[in-house]
Parts: C-alpha cells; structure tokens; sequence
C-alpha cells in the first residue's frame, strides 16, 4: 500500500493511493499514521479494504508528511562509502546515530526555508524506514519484522552549523523545514529489497545526486538492530538511513542552496518530492 496524509498542515488526513493512483480517504478506519495504526495488525487489515469503496478525494490537496511528527528522528551519518570519501572523513568503524529535531518534518513538497543567517544550506537524498512494532535489543534477522514501511526523505542540513559551529551535527539538522518526509508511506509488501533501491537528487534540474542502497555501509537490518541498542523504537518512529555522494559540501567549489532554488529528488518505487527554496521568514 501507499499511504498518504493530505490536508493543512496541522489537519491532515489519512489516506491511499489506489491501483489507479487516485487518492482514497481513510479517515473512517483509523485518525492518523501512527502508533498501533502502524502495526502489522493495523496495516493488514486495511490492505484488505477495497480501495474502490473508499471516498474519492476531490482536488489536489497539499500532501503533508507520511507520518506525524514522531517521538524519535533518528538520523545516520556517512553511510555511504562515496559520500565518506567526497567528505573526507574516515568511513566509521560503527554507525553515526545523529538526531533530527521532530518538528522539522513537513510535507515532501513544502517550501524548505533556510534558517536566518544561513550561508551552507545543503540537500541529501535519503532512503526512510518508519518503524511499526516497539522494541529494544532487536535481532539483526528480525529487524525488518519491526519495519511498517518506507519513504522518501531529505536530510536537509545547514553545514555552517553542523560542522564549523561547536558541538553536534544537530545544530544544522534539526532547523524548522528540515526533515521533508514522503510523499507516501510505502508498505513493506511493496518494497522486496530495501537495499535494492536507486535514489536521486536534482537542484535547479540538474542532477547532482544519484546513488543505490546496494552502496550503503552499514544496511537497513544492522541500523535498525543497532540503533535499538541505545534506545528503544516506537511505532511511528523514522530512521533515515543516511546519502549518497553529490551535496553541496563535496563539490568544488560548493553550490550550497540559495532562496529561489528547487530541489526534486525521489527513491525507487517511493515517490517523489519537489520544494522550493525559501530564505528565513518568521511564522505566520
């Protein structure tokens, strides 16, 4: 299944995407994505609804982000061995667990607003696994029986503040619009091999990531095991699984995003998303 939420932000609504690829209202089975609407329970029962039979959603609403906002957005670092290597850093002997503050997940087609003051915006096109079962200390042959699904997501960072500003990676990770998540929830059903996937990145039309799973270092199964081991996984709860070569940072000289770019980038069989840049603006 593809599941989707739709609506303003704040009042989304749960929804599929049929055969057709029509979007289907599920605010009659269950209020949100969340919690034990993620398990596998809850995610049998409505791959055996028939989608036909559900309302039909007029329009084109705004898709919001595949989840809502959840206890834990964990992140990975340097993750694929050709994005170490445009870093220059060593490849970890043990996967960097960084976190991503949960209220910077929005919608996948969300403006994305750099942060006031920002000089080093960057993209990262990055393979999502949304957990559906709670558990701590998984077995590595286990994980994906905890998985609910996967999405598309963009590690959106500023590298000024992550990097060159004292203390974590979370400064320049967690900033307001910085965790684009979707456009659908792919079940588990539907994706045979997450680390069979190509995954891509163009900013202003131009391409400047493209990458695999394949070439991940430390695969779905062993992160989901591993971050298990210091924290304990709600449903609901994301892990993005860190990107590929092909950011800003590790070109010479870089092209780090500026207030009127575009930034589309997608995984295989999950969608697509599609932003624009904005510069800081105080909330409405």
């Amino acid at each position: 299944m593809k599941l989707v939420r739709y609506g303003r932000p704040g009042k989304e609504k749960p929804g599929l995407i049929d055969p057709e690829g029509k979007l289907r209202d599920l605010s009659a089975e269950l209020p949100d994505f969340s919690g034990k609407y993620l398990s596998s329970k809850s995610l049998k029962r409505l791959s055996k609804l028939k989608a036909k039979d559900l309302p039909a959603v007029r329009g084109t609403p705004r898709i919001g982000s595949c989840v809502p906002q959840p206890g834990n957005f964990i992140a990975i670092g340097l993750n694929y061995h050709d994005h170490a290597n445009e870093a220059g850093m060593q490849l970890p002997k043990e996967p960097i667990i960084f976190n991503k503050a949960p209220n910077c997940i929005q919608g996948p087609n969300d403006d994305i607003m750099l942060p006031k003051g920002s000089v080093k915006g960057d993209w990262e096109i990055e393979l999502g696994i949304v957990i559906g079962t709670r558990g701590s200390y998984i077995k590595e042959s286990e994980a994906l029986d905890y998985v609910a699904g996967y999405c598309v997501s963009n590690d959106v960072s500023e590298r000024e503040y992550q990097i060159e500003r004292a203390g974590q990676w979370t400064k320049g990770k967690g900033c307001p619009t910085f965790g684009p998540l979707g456009p659908w929830l792919v079940t588990t059903d539907e994706v045979e091999d997450p680390q069979n996937l190509a995954l891509w990145l163009d900013v202003n039309g131009v391409r400047q990531q493209s990458g695999h799973t394949s070439k991940m270092i430390f695969g779905v199964k062993h992160l989901i095991s591993y971050v298990s081991q210091f924290m304990t996984l709600d449903a609901g709860d994301v892990i993005i699984t860190g990107t590929p070569a092909g950011v800003a940072l590790g070109r010479k000289p870089p092209n780090f995003l500026k207030a009127g770019d575009t930034i589309s980038c997608g995984v295989e069989g999950l969608g697509q998303q599609a932003a624009r840049v904005v510069a800081w603006h105080k909330d409405d």
